[in-house]
């Protein structure tokens, strides 16, 4: 009897995706798996990449179209290896599987049912990546010193899930990659626990950052080695950092974040669709000091890996809301007292004259629209005021990251000029300012 020929590897034959034109801030194309489609109402991701074909790596294990939440990060106790697991706990010989009753490495096989690990498999009861891992959800032990996880892991594939909309949206968690980031987001696990699931890293990068590898294990989050195939395959840029979080959403309902006035500056999304810009719009909402980011239901996904990763942490620092309506947005804004300015090339206001005359001293959310398009006249016709930044140059305009950042900042910059003098003209002249010590 001829042996059956191996199952390929999930994911095995998967290239990383190249890194988003638009992560920098640039205006890119659209990422439409990150876009709420109303033409696909049952479809959370928008455009219906449940299963996706060509991802081998997404749903390639049929026992793992039986688990939604898949082996290890959604964590389904009932799931001991499924039928379609060629190591599964007490499957003698289930469908598909190759140690089957006719396969020549059947039950008298050394790799068989007798065999607590299965020769070569991955998933098998006596593996590290197993159903009955010691590191799954909810148990703050890890793998330290087990062989690196592999791509084909439970824990793994169930991970690479959350690199698409849908899969996230199930499991409402996302990933979190690079030093950055893990940092924040174990920051927030130390005084939130539960908010980071699990910690991924080659067995390079958990050396090299030791600090975060112990914080992780300080606040109960499990860590486990992975090897380099597996950490690209849970990347989405082209030089995969080898560090991996996994984490809860952490975004607030909008009653919440407008509970108590948002530190005098917010910030209102309507239809920004590039994940680059949203992530440099939140970091810089941060760096301004603004209490809230709001990013309306026609916008890109907040948990998108390049708006994470473009974040830089900042996702982890405030109040962010999604999904939200943009007229209750506004109202909610404007019942926390703040005044709303929209952003706008050809607005009636010059963003310098609001400065002198003290109007951005107020507190104030700012509403930014699509890189391309602008807002539309429905949504500036909600705002208080349309403001244009002046072109002093020969620039057309600037990009929506870097609007926001002049706009936000010359908010923080009135907001915290003595109230004596809110006319816009310095204070003590001629007394030097000291440099600010680089940390």
């Amino acid at each position: 009897m001829s042996r059956r020929p191996p199952r390929p590897p999930a994911g095995g034959d998967r290239q990383p995706e190249p890194s988003h034109p638009g992560a920098a801030g640039s205006d890119g194309p659209v990422d439409p798996d990150d876009i709420a489609d109303p033409a696909h109402p049952a479809d959370p991701g928008g455009t219906g990449d449940v299963a996706d074909p060509a991802d081998p790596g997404v749903m390639a294990d049929p026992a793992d179209q039986a688990d939604p939440a898949a082996a290890g990060v959604g964590g389904d106790p009932a799931d001991a290896g499924g039928t379609g697991d060629p190591g599964g706990t007490g499957d003698p010989g289930g469908t598909g599987d190759p140690g089957g009753t006719g396969d020549p490495g059947g039950t008298g096989d050394p790799g068989g049912t007798g065999d607590p690990g299965g020769t070569g498999d991955p998933g098998g009861t006596g593996d590290p990546g197993g159903t009955g891992d010691p590191g799954g959800t909810g148990d703050p032990g890890d793998t330290a010193g087990a062989a690196p996880y592999t791509e084909r892991t439970g824990r793994v594939a169930a991970a690479r899930r959350l690199t698409r909309r849908p899969g996230r949206e199930e499991a409402r968690a996302f990933l979190a990659e690079g030093p950055q980031a893990v940092a924040e987001a174990l920051a927030l696990a130390t005084a939130r626990p539960g908010a980071v699931r699990m910690l991924f890293g080659t067995e390079e990068a958990l050396a090299r950052h030791a600090d975060l590898a112990a914080l992780a294990r300080r606040a109960g989050v499990p860590v486990s080695a992975v090897t380099p195939r597996a950490a690209a395959g849970l990347s989405e840029t082209t030089a995969p950092q080898g560090l991996v979080a996994v984490c809860r959403y952490v975004d607030v309902a909008l009653a919440e974040a407008f509970a108590a006035p948002p530190a005098g500056l917010a910030v209102l999304l309507a239809a920004v669709r590039d994940p680059g810009n949203a992530g440099t719009v939140l970091r810089s909402a941060d760096a301004a000091g603004a209490g809230a980011v709001v990013f309306a239901a026609d916008s890109v996904d907040p948990y998108n890996g390049k708006a994470v990763r473009a974040s830089a942490g900042s996702l982890f620092h405030l109040p962010v809301v999604r999904d939200a309506d943009l007229a209750a947005a506004v109202a909610a804004a404007r019942g926390a007292g703040l005044a709303v300015l929209a952003a706008d090339s050809s607005g009636e206001a010059d963003l310098d004259n609001l400065a002198d005359d003290g109007t951005l001293g107020r507190p104030t959310a700012w509403l930014f629209g699509n890189e391309a398009r602008g807002l539309p006249p429905a949504a500036a016709a909600l705002a208080d005021s349309r403001v244009r930044i002046p072109i002093h140059g020969r620039a057309e305009s600037l990009n929506l990251a870097a609007a926001a950042a002049v706009c936000l900042f010359a908010s923080a910059r009135a907001q915290r000029r003595p109230a004596g003098n809110r006319s816009g003209k310095i204070a003590n002249p001629g007394v030097p300012v000291p440099p600010r010590a680089m940390p």
